[in-house]
């Protein structure tokens, strides 16, 4: 009896990686923003990164994901590139995913796998033409502004770092100090250029929230540390994975939805976010 025990805990630890993989998490999480404005108390953002639609992630299993976001009744949608494992196919995903909704819109990034190709240039021109037909409102070194009620969020995207040409500085010479900003950049090693940027005031706190993905969290780690090199950010394990608070904002590197190389993951679960704003109090 024991032996069967045995091989059945064996069974479970070698299948459990690919379970991770595949079954979907949400990440409830409250923000809480020093000075946000009254109009943002409570506002839902849905955030989801790294799908990579490919063999290992279908299409059917796209339709679930969107499903699922959809499901969340979030005021903003925000997608942090990586779509599936090539530019072409990047650009399929877009002609063929079903409708996002939210109340007050769909914005996205491009991450690496988003820009490869002979000719990377021209496939984001076609990735971003795609984005916009399906409602996804593509962000590459831009500035969304939002109107909450009587108040003005903006979202601020860049190119991807490893394959595209991302500018930080122009994306935060466009808002002020005093703006509530959103910063969304694919990889964390976006960060030390993003801190050393100013507003157009001339501040460097110019963003309240940044998003990441790019690491998968590691996709397969032990003890806090990935055995994926690849997925290990320049700037170190402490912007592998979680929730951290960083130049006076809210920061997080998501795990996102998909895998690389192989459909397993370990202890850096698949998970899309759901963040609720709040004021920070003292």
């Amino acid at each position: 009896m024991s032996r069967v025990l045995m091989v059945i805990a064996v069974l479970a630890m070698l299948a459990y990686p690919f379970f991770e993989a595949y079954h979907l998490t949400v990440d409830n999480h409250i923000a809480q923003i020093p000075d946000l404005p009254k109009a943002l108390k409570n506002l839902k953002i849905a955030y989801v990164t790294d799908i990579h639609r490919s063999g290992r992630y279908p299409q059917s299993m796209v339709e679930d994901l969107i499903r699922t976001v959809n499901g969340l009744s979030a005021d903003l949608v925000l997608f942090g590139g990586d779509y599936a494992d090539n530019s072409a196919e990047s650009i399929n995903f877009f002609q063929t995913i079903p409708k996002v909704q939210a109340r007050l819109g769909v914005y996205g990034i491009v991450g690496d796998a988003d820009r490869t190709g002979n000719d990377p240039d021209d496939n984001l021109s076609q990735l971003v033409k795609a984005m916009t037909n399906a409602g996804v409102l593509p962000l590459v070194n831009s500035v969304a502004k939002v109107r909450v009620g009587q108040t003005n969020l903006y979202i601020a995207g860049v190119d991807d770092y490893y394959n595209g040409h991302p500018d930080v500085t122009s994306v935060a010479a466009q808002v002020n100090q005093s703006d509530f900003v959103i910063f969304l950049g694919h990889t964390p090693d976006l960060l030390p250029s993003a801190i050393k940027a100013v507003s157009a005031d001339g501040d460097n706190h110019w963003f309240d929230l940044a998003l990441f993905g790019h690491t998968h969290g590691g996709q397969i780690t032990l003890f806090g540390m990935t055995l994926l090199p690849e997925y290990m950010p320049d700037v170190g394990t402490r912007y592998l994975s979680g929730w951290l608070e960083e130049n006076r904002a809210e920061i997080l590197i998501s795990n996102g939805v998909g895998t690389g190389i192989f459909p397993a993951r370990l202890f850096a679960p698949s998970q899309i976010h759901l963040i609720t704003l709040r004021p920070k109090t003292v």
